[in-house]
């Protein structure tokens, strides 16, 4: 069962992608990406893309908000939006869903872009049967 977000959080959430984005660092594809993260604690934690000359080295917005959470003690996700500046919305990539995966296998997942057009979705919904923590589990 996906985790309940309340319209003033999730409007939380994507003003805080939207402003994440303004950081990324995409010298390259010129894809700017911003991705906000509600963890289990409540707080948000964002994040941008990050490019690098040797292009297998960047790392996705998703990731980066992801990644400080986690640093910060945080090891459950509950929400992750992610913004682009284009006309359709953007999902995240198959290595994001398997971070996000992680911390949140039934995290609700929206994303927004320019227009009104959005996709709100779960974490497994967009992948099934996942390889995670249970696992490893013996």
């Amino acid at each position: 069962m996906p985790p309940k977000i309340t319209p003033a959080v999730r409007r939380r959430l994507e003003k805080a992608a939207r402003a994440a984005a303004k950081s990324s660092y995409s010298p390259y594809s010129k894809f700017r990406v911003g991705a906000a993260v509600l963890c289990g604690s409540g707080k948000i934690y964002t994040g941008a893309n990050v490019e690098n000359a040797s292009y297998g080295l960047a790392n996705c917005a998703e990731r980066t908000a992801i990644f400080q959470a986690a640093a910060s003690g945080e090891r459950s996700i509950r929400c992750v939006v992610i913004f682009t500046p284009t006309t359709a919305p953007t999902m995240p990539c198959g290595a994001c869903r398997q971070v996000i995966n992680e911390f949140g296998p039934q995290a609700a997942i929206v994303s927004v872009c320019d227009s009104a057009e959005r996709i709100e979705t779960t974490l497994d919904q967009l992948l099934p049967a996942a390889f995670g923590p249970q696992n490893l589990q013996r």
